[in-house]
Parts: C-alpha cells; structure tokens; sequence
C-alpha cells in the first residue's frame, strides 16, 4: 500500500480553469491527500504554456475556457503526449458528457462536486493509466529504485537525499529530453526558488557520485549548457 501511495501522489497533475478561487480550492484538495506537484491555468494558452515547462501526467480541465474550449485543449496536449484527461465543468447536460468522453476524455464529472469524489476519480485514473510504470531504473553505470530512494551501482548501495531524490524523479519523467534549471530548482525547493541555482549544482554533482561510473565524465545526467540537465536511459 505504501509503494503504491508514494507511486501515486508523486504524479504531476495539471488542473485547468478560469475560476481562480475554484484552482486554489482544487489544488488544496490535492495538497490535503499527500499530492505534491500541481500546476495550474486559468486559459488554454497557460495550460500549454505550463506544459512546455513540466509537462504534467494528468490533466484536470474545464470544459469553457476563456481562449477555446477543453475538448481542443485535449487534444493539443494530446499531440504533444498521451496523458489520461479528467473533464471537470458546469456543462452537465448529458450529450456534453458523451462528448468529451467521446472525444477520449477518461471520466467526466461536473460542479459542484465533492472534494472526496475528485479524488477517487483522480486516483482511479492514475492507477488505472500508471499501473505497469517503472519504479526501478536500469541507467548506463547503475539502478535507481525510486521507492526505496537508493542507487545501487555495483552492487554498493547509495542512499539518494529527499532532495536528490526529487531532482532525480524530475529528469525521469522527462527522460531523453532537457529539463531547465527554474525547473528543478521549483520541485526541490518550491515556489522560492531564486538564488538556488548553486544548490542545484551541488546536488547534480553529489547526484552524479552516486549514479556515474566517472562523475567527471557523466554518461547518464548530462549537462545541456546554458538550459539545464538532461538524464538519459
């Protein structure tokens, strides 16, 4: 149970609407049940944008945006990556809900709704989309175990920090592809991430001890100059 929980809340989860109020009383729903990595945007624009930056695992949207409509919006997040889709919106007439489920979208709901049916809905799909995902990493000089935060590189165990294990799970889910500095610096010390940009070489560099055959010579977390990190597998 605990494997799963931890499996679970780690998921980046984006919830788009145009009731600002509504976005904060969603995200605390989320913060309250152990989810840690929320995104939000008030137009489809914003949505796109914060999907450009770290692209999420699942979205929550509302049907009437400012700039478009969320069955779009699907599927432009769609082009970019196959994630489950959750419609959350005041169009409660049934051929709206046969639409976006339709459309592909995995479940439907409509407001007002109950926080505890948000996220049993929520997790459902998360479990349901995610059960076969990997926990354990095979990299080029070691295996990462995510659940258990360690690294094992021949067969020498290396406790990963809750810091390191944060910027680390961040370059998994974009595996092959650059993350930027503002990026991890966000998922490993919040909002107040300015003046953190040392801390976060300190970290990739004890990182790399850890994970690298040759940490002066990574094979596996690379630097991409003047953008970020990239982790390759």
């Amino acid at each position: 149970m605990d494997k799963e929980f931890n499996f679970i809340k780690r998921k980046n989860i984006l919830v788009v609407d145009d009731e600002r109020q509504l976005l904060e009383l969603i995200e605390s729903i989320l913060r309250r049940d152990g989810f840690t990595s929320i995104a939000t945007a008030g137009t489809a624009s914003e949505a796109l944008k914060s999907c450009k930056h770290s692209f999420p695992d699942i979205a929550v949207l509302d049907v009437n945006l400012p700039d478009g409509d969320g069955f779009s919006l699907m599927k432009e997040i769609r082009q970019m990556k196959d994630i489950p889709i959750l419609f959350l919106t005041a169009r409660d007439k049934p051929e709206d809900m046969f639409m976006g489920l339709d459309a592909g979208g995995d479940d439907y709901m409509t407001k007002p709704f109950l926080p505890k049916e948000l996220l049993s809905r929520l997790t459902a799909i998360l479990r349901r989309s995610y059960k076969n995902e990997k926990t354990v990493v095979e990299l080029a000089d070691c295996t990462v175990d995510f659940d258990k935060a360690e690294v094992n590189r021949q067969g020498r165990i290396f406790p990963l920090t809750a810091r390191e294990h944060a910027i680390l799970g961040v370059l998994y889910k974009s595996a092959n592809r650059v993350v930027t500095i503002d990026t991890l610096c966000e998922e490993a010390w919040g909002d107040n991430l300015y003046g953190y940009e040392n801390s976060l070489m300190a970290h990739i560099r004890r990182i790399r001890e850890k994970i690298e055959d040759n940490p002066s010579a990574p094979v596996s977390l690379i630097t991409i100059k003047g953008l970020g990190y990239k982790l390759l597998i």
